[in-house]
């Protein structure tokens, strides 16, 4: 009868193909009306099941009783949830794509056109303020000296100071430092009672009066020309703080591998782009300068957040001032080495940074502040708060096809269609694609780069984004219920090794 059918309709110019087993099936619904007039013409006859089985409409399709009608009800609920969800899952990829190809445009076009300028920028020779560093510290002992040792062989300015503030450490911390520098003038030790890292900072700013301070962790190392590379900016007025080229250190396992890859092809390409647009949100606590009348004209560091390095960024933008950026100040931070130490780390970030974009949300798409508010914060809704909150998603969908796809063949191998596993795969493929290219992009942005690294961005996004997940939904959670949530002390391992 199969073939019956197929002679019947063959000629007709669309045609119904039907196989026995495993073939393809090429339908044209235009087709299907003269199909049927040809199988008619042949003497075919089209009958209903109940007809052809010979028995009543209600015995072959038994009629919705009232005491089934709420299973019914169900059911049809249900089936359309699950249809609902595929077409909710099928515009969160394609917008997740759209979205992240045309931020990559954006961003990478941005940050192209900031190298590109800030090769041709001239700076004033003669220009030469008064700078201070003041390095909080909180049970450092393990890598206080050679914090403070090299910021002594940095090429610097005449007026030139280190202000180390010990907050009440329970260990060696104010002993090394004053003991160890006790013969370098320029060096100057103090403790306090424990107060946390604003109230450190606050408290070297009000031992100093000069012109620009420089902020550090101090489990950082600053290359050479790190602090002449930040304060060259300051020569121009208008700008109010300078934000640096964080990197990992400790580059020792594959987490802190992966933490040095993120700080290249996501912090540091973000900020060249912002930079163009004087939207930069974080003068990194790792490596920034300051303008200090600005900074007490914006209330200096503050508790109000866990980012309060993001808080007086956004407070000095808001005055009016330019944040720059300058990928040759170049700072080595020790990265947790430990799943524990790094989600406690990015928890504090990112709740930070959740604080701070609400504490400065009237900024947001307001002209007076420009591409703060109608790039800038944007960004942190929706790319550092909304994206990873959505992404984990994507990712289950991924496993989930791979899982159905494998059931299906295996259960329904004559009417199986790989078709829907294609379209997943094809999407996952344009996230990845799109991964690599702004990876590749940073990459050629900061060429002394180790190229190396870039071998671990694939395994990255089953691990180390998986961890980045947790985090948002950690973070989002906590901002929900109003939960305090304190700084958190790492442990400092000494493991940073200046290239």
């Amino acid at each position: 009868m199969r073939r019956t059918v197929e002679a019947a309709v063959r000629g007709e110019g669309n045609v119904i193909l039907l196989h026995d087993s495993g073939g393809d099936r090429e339908q044209t619904v235009e087709a299907i009306p003269r199909i049927i007039e040809a199988l008619h013409a042949r003497g075919f006859q089209f009958v209903t099941i109940a007809e052809l089985l010979g028995r009543d409409r209600d015995e072959v399709m038994p009629p919705v009783t009232p005491e089934s009608r709420w299973r019914t009800g169900l059911d049809w609920a249900a089936f359309s949830l699950i249809n609902l969800g595929a077409v909710a899952i099928h515009w969160l990829f394609l917008i997740g794509i759209v979205l992240g190809i045309a931020r990559l445009l954006f961003i990478g076009a941005l940050a192209v056109y900031q190298r590109w300028h800030k090769r041709r920028l001239v700076f004033d020779p003669a220009y030469s303020p008064s700078v201070a560093v003041v390095v909080p510290a909180y049970n450092e002992e393990k890598v206080i000296t050679q914090t403070i040792t090299s910021l002594l062989a940095c090429d610097h300015p005449d007026r030139f100071e280190i202000i180390v503030v010990d907050d009440g450490s329970s260990d060696a911390t104010y002993r090394l430092a004053a003991d160890t520098f006790a013969e370098f003038p320029r060096v100057r030790v103090f403790s306090k009672p424990n107060g946390g890292k604003p109230a450190a900072l606050n408290f070297g700013l009000s031992r100093t009066r000069a012109e620009i301070v420089v902020a550090l962790d101090a489990d950082t190392v600053f290359t050479r020309d790190t602090i002449t590379k930040l304060i060259r900016h300051f020569a121009n007025p208008r700008v109010g703080a300078v934000a640096g080229n964080a990197k990992v250190g400790n580059r020792t396992n594959l987490l802190t591998c992966w933490q040095a890859l993120e700080y290249i092809t996501s912090q540091n390409l973000d900020r060249r782009a912002f930079d163009r647009l004087n939207c930069i949100t974080v003068v990194p606590g790792a490596v920034g300068a300051w303008r200090r009348e600005l900074m007490e004209q914006a209330g200096r560091f503050t508790n109000d957040t866990l980012a309060e390095d993001a808080d007086l960024t956004m407070a000095i933008r808001k005055l009016g001032y330019a944040i720059v950026y300058e990928d040759e100040a170049v700072a080595l931070t020790e990265a947790p080495d430990t799943v524990r130490g790094f989600i406690r780390q990015r928890f504090r970030w990112m709740f930070g940074t959740m604080q701070a974009a609400w504490k400065h949300a009237d900024a947001l798409f307001r002209p007076h502040h420009g591409a703060l508010g109608f790039i800038a914060m944007p960004n942190v809704i929706i790319f550092q708060v909304f994206f990873p909150l959505v992404s984990p998603v994507m990712d289950l969908l991924l496993i989930g096809s791979l899982a159905t796809d494998a059931f299906n063949r295996w259960q329904h191998p004559v009417e199986y269609s790989s078709d829907g596993l294609w379209r997943v795969l094809f999407y996952y493929a344009l996230f990845v694609a799109v991964d690599y290219l702004a990876a590749a992009l940073a990459f050629a942005l900061e060429r002394r780069e180790n190229k190396w690294l870039l071998a671990g961005l694939f395994w990255q996004r089953f691990f180390y984004r998986q961890l980045m997940y947790y985090v948002a939904i950690k973070s989002t959670l906590a901002s929900l219920r109003g939960a305090l949530v304190g700084w958190g002390k790492l442990e400092r391992k000494a493991t940073v090794r200046i290239a």
